[in-house]
């Protein structure tokens, strides 16, 4: 890992529609506990849920942020999500370009 991308995260979620992730992602900007989020559609999601294998159409969510922000990302995706257990998964960024890991974290300060 290089000095120039410490501290920035990649966040996943579902959502069952652009409008629904598109209304998180601006809260969720406002609130600066993420950068950006990618609205990415045509996702097909296969699962089970209560006993039963679901397939559902939904969008990913993809988010940017550092890991200070996780614990309360967390707490508003949980607040802001229509589903009763929402997708919430957070990868370490590894490697990236240094201008846009600085921004990321420049646009989501801790408290």
């Amino acid at each position: 890992m290089t000095d120039a991308v410490p501290e920035v995260v990649l966040a996943l979620s579902t959502a069952p529609d652009a409008d629904t992730a598109a209304r998180i992602g601006r809260a969720l900007v406002q609130e600066r506990l993420i950068a950006c989020m990618n609205v990415v559609p045509g996702l097909t999601s296969i699962y089970r849920w209560n006993g039963d294998v679901q397939t559902d159409q939904e969008v990913l969510m993809l988010m940017k942020t550092q890991p200070g922000r996780v614990n309360r990302l967390r707490e508003r995706i949980s607040e802001l999500h229509p589903y009763e257990v929402p997708e919430l998964l957070v990868a370490p960024v590894v490697d990236g370009l240094a201008p846009y890991c600085r921004w990321v974290r420049d646009e989501t300060p801790g408290d």
